[in-house]
Parts: structure tokens; sequence; C-alpha cells
């Protein structure tokens, strides 16, 4: 890339993160490390914006789940000089009305018709019956090859009481990138 059209790239990047009031965003490895300077990073910012404390716990508990979802299913499967192994983005915006995290990572694409369902039968819940979906989960959920019982999804929506909105972009014939993005609240109920 020319010094130029970088330098262009930085200044345009800028005015889309104020534009779209992004906070935070990463790519890389997500680790318990940083998963814990993001945590650090966001409740200096909150603090600063004086959140109200229920919206920070939401967001914390938000931010937890879906990053815990990358760590643990990034697909490693893919070889390690790949692009995307192992590998996962994450962003934060913040806008008069919510906070919207999004992640994303690699995946096998014959693991998209399981997740689709998973994410379709969670978001048809009610409040009632996602709670009884949760303990169920807890008391008979089959864990996974990469640990939890799935349960981070019905989670992320509980405490939101939003839907879960996903796509899948495929990347090759074998593995497709899945994004994930919900939104909190700031306004309290």
């Amino acid at each position: 890339m020319e010094k130029r059209s970088f330098v262009e790239f930085i200044l345009d990047f800028y005015k889309y993160m104020r534009e779209y009031e992004i906070s935070l965003v990463y790519e890389g490895e997500i680790t318990q490390p940083i998963i814990k300077a993001f945590l650090s990073l966001t409740e200096t910012k909150m603090m600063q914006q004086e959140e109200p404390g229920a919206v920070q716990r939401k967001v914390f508990h938000v931010m937890v789940e879906c990053l815990q979802n990358v760590s643990k299913y990034s697909d490693s499967s893919i070889e390690q000089n790949y692009l995307y192994a192992g590998m996962g983005v994450f962003i934060v915006t913040r806008n008069d009305k919510e906070y919207c995290i999004t992640t994303g990572n690699a995946m096998e694409t014959s693991k998209i018709d399981d997740l689709k369902k998973t994410l379709e039968l969670i978001n048809s819940l009610d409040k009632e019956a996602l709670n009884e979906k949760y303990k169920k989960q807890i008391k008979e959920g089959q864990l996974h090859e990469k640990g939890g019982a799935g349960l981070g999804f019905i989670d992320i929506k509980r405490k939101t009481g939003n839907n879960l909105s996903y796509e899948f972009m495929t990347i090759d014939d074998e593995f497709s990138f899945f994004i994930l993005s919900t939104s909190v609240s700031r306004i309290e109920h």
C-alpha cells in the first residue's frame, strides 16, 4: 500500500469510528488477558460517560459471553498459517439508545446449519421459554468438544432481551466467517 493511500485509509477509518461511535475495535487472537483488558478499557470509558451501573453490568456480561464464544469457537482446525486461524474480530459501538457488541470468527461451513438452527430457536423464544431452555441446558445440556453447554447464546438473549443478529460469509469452500451482533439498551427499564 502506498504511503498516501495508507494515510487516507487511517483518516477514513478514524472518520468511520467517529461516525458510528466505535469505542473499541480489535482483530486478533482472543485470550483471557485480552478479555480482561477490554473489560478494563470499557469500564473506564463507561465511567467517564457516567453510564448507569445496571447498563455497565449488562454490557460487561454480554462482552464476556461474546468474547468467550470467539475464544472457544474460532476454528483452530484451519491451518495455522491461514489468515483466519484462531482469530476473531471484536467491535463495540454506542449511540444514544444502545451499545452494540459485534464479534466475528472463522468456522467450518459444515457447522453452519446446526448453529443457524440453534440461533433461530433462541430468537424464537419468549422470555419465559428462554429461561426454561436455559435451566434445561444447565441440567441436561451436552458439553461441546470445546467446552460449555451452548449456554452463551441463550444467556446473551436473556440479559439483553434482544434477538441475536448474525451472518455467515463465505471465505472459501470449507470455511465461513460467522458474525454475531447484539445490543444492550442504555435506557434502564
